[in-house]
């Protein structure tokens, strides 16, 4: 059996690789190491995380950002949206409730001119309108809760309104931000900026006691295709003219599937030489994971392959 010290070392190590790869550490001499109550903690924290994705499956939350307006005209309508033209309640950056017609045109003119003015209608994106879901029921008002302190902790200094909607099966709230800071920097969210944001509407969810986790598709082995708000609405309406890929395929894919299966593997390995029953159990779990992800992915690469050979023959005839 390893050493606690040790095995602990080696959790951190592979468990920051699996769920934090766009953080790692290039060491060299001067690196500061972790003390060994540091290294305690974040390897608590990383058994956590394990537990809560090859154990529990946690449910996954859902941030996203459903576009933006390039205007006023735009920015506008999405206001009247997801306020059901004033009916629903608006909650802005100071934790003001505002309701009502009168209500969206206030915050419209105040968007306008709070800050670089913004034209009717423009050519850059003036707004981003984020979307935070939980794909199982949660109790409106806890994920109204939790959407508040992921704004308050990653939208400081921005002017947004968010509106809670729970009149369909699945509650969700709507944020729309303004992209321009009250200091001038443009908010311009990217693919790690939603990871992050990801991390943290999690841990506030799990501030409030729901159990939700935010890795990525690799770490569960998936790697699914979600089509965009756009396409939604014209497969709805029968305008679709191309089929729609359903998974990722391609290099980038494979050399992350590839990159969490070492660390999974290595997690594995490291935790079955513990002396802790816990750990060992743990271990025992990541082995089922790890054969789960393999069975997916060759069900998924036969399925592009499936659809590959479909587009082909259709541009065949």
């Amino acid at each position: 059996m390893s050493e606690p010290h040790d095995i602990d070392g080696v959790l951190v190590q592979w468990g920051d690789r699996l769920f934090y790869p766009g953080n790692r550490i290039v060491r060299d001499r001067g690196q500061p190491r972790l003390t060994t109550f540091a290294t305690r903690a974040r390897a608590a924290f990383l058994r956590a995380r394990i537990a809560a994705t090859v154990v529990r499956r946690a449910p996954q939350v859902m941030v996203k950002v459903t576009g933006g307006g390039r205007g006023m005209q735009a920015i506008t309508a999405h206001l009247r949206y997801i306020s059901k033209n004033g009916r629903l309640p608006m909650e802005n950056e100071r934790g003001e409730l505002e309701r009502g017609r009168s209500a969206v045109r206030d915050v419209a003119e105040e968007w306008r001119f709070g800050g670089s003015t913004i034209p009717e209608v423009g050519h850059r994106r003036e707004a981003h309108n984020v979307l935070l879901s939980m794909p199982r029921g949660v109790d409106p008002a806890i994920l109204q809760c939790a959407a508040r302190e992921f704004a308050q902790a990653e939208l400081a200094g921005h002017k947004y309104v968010m509106v809670l909607h729970d009149h369909q099966a699945n509650p969700h709230v709507h944020i729309s931000v303004r992209a321009e800071s009250r200091s001038g920097r443009r908010l311009n969210p990217r693919k790690a900026d939603l990871q992050r944001w990801r991390e943290t509407f999690a841990e506030k969810l799990r501030g409030w006691g729901i159990d939700a986790e935010a890795s990525r598709q690799a770490v569960r082995g998936e790697s699914r295709n979600y089509p965009p708000l756009w396409r939604i609405k014209a497969r709805e309406e029968g305008r679709e003219r191309k089929a729609f890929a359903s998974h990722k395929s391609g290099a980038r894919v494979s050399a992350s599937r590839a990159e969490a299966g070492q660390a999974w593997s290595r997690l594995a390995a490291v935790l079955s030489a513990s002396a802790e029953r816990s750990d060992r159990d743990l271990a025992v779990a990541i082995g089922r994971q790890i054969e789960q992800q393999r069975r997916q992915v060759r069900v998924q690469d036969c399925n592009v392959s499936v659809q590959s050979q479909g587009r082909d023959l259709g541009r065949s005839r």
